[in-house]
């Protein structure tokens, strides 16, 4: 009967040390001149809106009947929301070890502070975007708002995993660094924001969907046209990928722990 309590306590310290570390993270990331934290959203809103319009301008060519602008706000919306979170939990670490001295911090702390706020940034951007567009006439309602959202969470669940897998390892070699952007840059064309994989030769479809993001950003298509689109995703393959990797960040971050030293 006594663990509930200490239960309750332990909960409630770790929502207060996450609150802390997103506090801190946006005054230190945004500031307070200016529109403030409000930067966390508006950003990703102008990278969207401006690959939404080059798109719409050069009338890009993406293998299906789709509006452009719906197609560029499904796919770079969801290229931002996996990028973004490796490059914001690369390096973390070093820039925060003077925490390491409260004893109710963790590593893990720190890289799921920064989660959220690329996962809430993200998320406010598309959302805005979506409701805008759909105001303007630019784009139709999704026809599944719950499969749009489950697409969402399975690729923010990659990111999430992959971000940590990194910011654990960059911690040990700078290397993990210098090596994540032009990777970065290189999966981009291969991560399903530019195409359908609907609209790819056989033999090309069963190579991609190797990849995991592809699946999310299938499903969260998926259920916005709905039967506009023939979707091509696995969930018995990219479910276990996510919950296999998530294993191997946790593993990382609590090596990472052992070794860290506070400034």
């Amino acid at each position: 009967m006594a663990s509930a309590p200490a239960l309750r306590e332990s909960l409630r310290v770790q929502i207060r040390v996450l609150g802390a570390l997103l506090m801190r993270e946006m005054l230190t990331r945004y500031g307070r001149h200016n529109i403030g934290f409000l930067w966390l959203f508006v950003e990703p809103m102008m990278f969207t809106a401006g690959v939404t319009a080059l798109w719409t301008a050069s009338k890009s060519v993406h293998g299906s009947d789709l509006p452009i602008v719906a197609f560029a706000l499904t796919g770079y919306s969801s290229v931002l929301l996996w990028r973004n979170m490796p490059g914001r939990c690369i390096g973390a670490l070093w820039n925060n070890l003077s925490l390491m001295y409260h004893r109710n911090i963790r590593v893990l702390d720190i890289y799921i502070a920064r989660l959220l706020l690329e996962f809430g940034g993200a998320t406010i951007s598309f959302a805005t975007l979506s409701v805008l567009f759909i105001a303007l006439g630019w784009l139709k309602p999704p026809e599944n708002v719950l499969e749009v959202a489950g697409g969402w969470l399975i690729i923010a669940w990659f990111g999430s995993a992959l971000a940590i897998t990194l910011g654990a390892l960059s911690h040990e070699s700078e290397l993990v660094d210098k090596l994540w952007h032009p990777a970065s840059y290189l999966i981009f064309p291969l991560s399903g924001a530019a195409f359908l994989v609907d609209a790819l030769p056989e033999v090309a479809q069963k190579y991609v969907l190797y990849i995991p993001m592809v699946h999310g950003t299938e499903i969260v298509r998926e259920g916005y046209f709905g039967s506009r689109v023939h979707a091509h995703y696995d969930l018995g393959y990219v479910l276990p990928f996510c919950l296999a990797l998530t294993f191997v960040a946790l593993i990382a971050t609590r090596w990472v722990a052992g070794r860290v030293v506070p400034e």
